[in-house]
């Protein structure tokens, strides 16, 4: 049987709106499904079924996901013509096992691959050998997910030495430094980037504002949302 994906959205041209590739040209395959619950989390209409998040809005998961075969994902994505590809979620690691062949198709072609993950998997040796690049985004205690859940050391540490990884927080003031800073001397994470929360550019510039000295002082990169200033909260951009 072909190896299928549980898929919510492909979509592109566009850029990435996060991190360190922030405005290079891509496009975006969002798989279905998370093993967390973020309260203010940006994609609840890949795992939030019952309305637990902020929104209050539960989605229907019969309309949200499907199953495609790795070599219908492929196909799309690689008529998009772009050299990097990157696949979030949701939490695409939930299904990395499948995700190999995939990545191994992409790569034969010459694309770049980043990986989004919330930290709390181990990647396959096999995506590692296939040189993906994984950005890391562990939880913060203001995600409401107990640290149990949101903060795994195995995964972080595997994540942690492997080659090209970055750590991304999403935080809304410098109170949340602290807490970042911790993680980072507790799991020696490197490469560490400050994302400010907010699904408005409004929220987005104030958060920033608040963080940037702070962030700059700490030796540590600053991110902002670009998609979300450039489109707003509007899917499959």
């Amino acid at each position: 049987m072909e190896t299928e994906l549980v898929v919510n959205e492909i979509f592109g041209p566009t850029v990435q709106g996060e991190g360190r590739s922030m405005g290079r040209r891509c496009a975006f395959l969002r798989l279905g499904g998370c093993n967390l619950s973020c309260t203010w989390c940006d994609t609840p209409y890949t795992w939030d079924w019952t309305g637990a998040g902020d929104s209050g809005v539960a989605y229907d998961p019969r309309k949200e996901l499907h199953r495609r075969s790795v070599r219908e994902v492929a196909e799309e994505l690689l008529a998009f013509g772009v050299g990097l590809i990157v696949i979030s979620g949701g939490e695409p690691l939930g299904q990395q096992n499948r995700l190999i062949p995939l990545v191994e198709l992409l790569t034969a072609r010459g694309l770049e691959i980043e990986i989004e993950t919330n930290g709390t998997h181990a990647p396959d040796p096999a995506l590692v050998a296939a040189k993906v690049r994984f950005n890391v985004s562990p939880k913060l205690a203001h995600s409401g997910d107990s640290v149990e859940r949101r903060i795994v050391p195995s995964a972080l540490r595997s994540l942690a030495v492997t080659e090209g990884t970055t750590f991304k927080f999403v935080c809304r003031n410098t109170d949340d430094l602290d807490e970042v800073g911790a993680l980072v001397e507790e799991f020696t994470l490197g490469s560490v980037w400050i994302m400010p929360k907010g699904q408005t550019g409004a929220e987005i510039s104030r958060h920033m504002a608040g963080l940037a000295d702070a962030v700059i002082a700490r030796g540590w990169n600053l991110t902002t949302r670009l998609h979300t200033l450039l489109w707003g909260d509007t899917r499959g951009v």
